[in-house]
């Protein structure tokens, strides 16, 4: 059977932003959860499918080749192309993180309880961290290695992160004994409920500092700036976003560092025009070397380069320099330059030469008959000039 649309498996529009897929992936994951369809499954499929689809949606570069060439272009993501191939547990602690904060920790919470009677502490996660990057079609073309300072939570440098001052350290948390969770019975209507939820005092850590560490009041991070080196590789476009992994903030007690999303912004060449990998110059010949014909210098991003022109160009005619456009992102060859071709007509001439073009003007071979007339605007309806 045919794989569905990962957006339509969501049910996002393929506009959606990743807090949207995000959401999306959260409400589909409650609804099949096999806690909430014990023994269904047709509801374990739904959970792997959409689990399959956040992985791809979820990352920029994956949904970036999914939207250009559908599951094709994700061949090997998320189970090798193919739905969901690892167990329960492996969505599990693949995306769990997702319902950290807002239903206690992880899906367990949700549902009263851990899958397998276990729960591990929480570990901390540094806030990712997004920058613009400004590159020209030259650095596009041949890819470029950027070097920026960024302001951002480090690690302090007094605790080495950990937020404990020199000579302390940590001990078990005396509220949830190391669990990083706390249990709660309730006797309801329905008789006696279980509930689990992040312990208050130490975070879901499992552990407390002794003494805080007086430069970073016990967080183990403090305001700072590093400079980031990265590598863009050529073909990228605008608005699309990359990931240098570890490079965000620095998380609290010696955690896991966020990530670095680099959002990439075009500049505006001054004589050529993108499009996608193509490229677009726009020629304005003059009326003799568009009548007579010739060679002209066209502009390409590795320099200039001769163009014939053929006698008898007509405005409109389209030129095509193979291979000289920006490479695919995916390394699927390069584009093309297109030359539109355009005629300058002087507004204003000088005695001798507007007897010139009187002269030539009492030529029959310069009136366009009719059929010509015909033709000409054919080839303009096609676009096949």
């Amino acid at each position: 059977m045919a794989k569905r649309d990962y957006y339509e498996v969501l049910g996002v529009d393929k506009t959606a932003s990743a807090d949207e897929i995000k959401k999306a992936y959260r409400k589909k994951a409650i609804q099949y959860h096999p806690d909430r369809n014990p023994g269904d499954k047709e509801a374990e499929e739904k959970f792997k499918e959409a689990a399959e689809a956040y992985e791809v949606l979820s990352n920029p570069q994956k949904r970036q080749r999914y939207d250009q060439f559908g599951h094709a272009g994700v061949d090997g993501a998320a189970g090798g192309g193919a739905q969901w191939s690892g167990s329960m547990q492996d969505i599990f602690e693949h995306f769990g993180d997702i319902f950290n904060g807002g239903f206690g920790g992880g899906f367990g919470d949700f549902f009263g309880g851990s899958r397998g009677g276990s729960r591990g502490q929480r570990v901390n996660r540094g806030a990712d961290l997004r920058v613009k990057v400004r590159l020209t079609l030259n650095d596009i073309l041949n890819g470029v290695e950027k070097k920026i300072k960024v302001k951002k939570y480090v690690a302090c440098d007094h605790c080495h992160g950990s937020g404990a001052a020199e000579g302390s350290g940590t001990e078990t948390c005396s509220t949830c004994h190391g669990s990083g969770y706390v249990t709660r019975i309730q006797q309801t209507i329905l008789g006696r409920m279980q509930t689990q939820s992040v312990c208050p005092t130490c975070g879901g850590e499992g552990k407390t500092i002794k003494n805080k560490c007086p430069h970073c009041n016990g967080e183990g991070v403090v305001r700072g700036e590093e400079e980031i080196s990265f590598k863009i590789p050529a073909g990228v476009s605008e608005g699309m976003q990359l990931n240098v992994s570890g490079k965000g903030n620095a998380a609290r007690h010696g955690g896991v560092n966020g990530d670095l999303l680099v959002v990439i912004e075009e500049e505006a060449h001054p004589e050529l025009i993108r499009d996608e990998n193509d490229l677009i110059y726009n020629l304005l010949l003059d009326v003799p070397t568009a009548i007579l014909g010739g060679s002209v210098e066209v502009p390409t991003l590795e320099g200039a380069v001769k163009v014939k022109i053929a006698p008898g160009t007509q405005p409109g005619k389209k030129l095509r320099l193979k291979s000289k456009g920006l490479p695919s992102v995916n390394g699927y060859g390069r584009g093309d330059l297109y030359v539109n071709v355009g005629v300058y007509i002087p507004e204003h001439l000088s005695k001798e030469e507007a007897k010139l073009v009187e002269r030539l003007r009492e030529s029959e071979n310069v009136k366009p008959t009719k059929s010509m007339i015909q033709e000409f605007f054919r080839r303009i309806k096609a676009n096949i000039f």
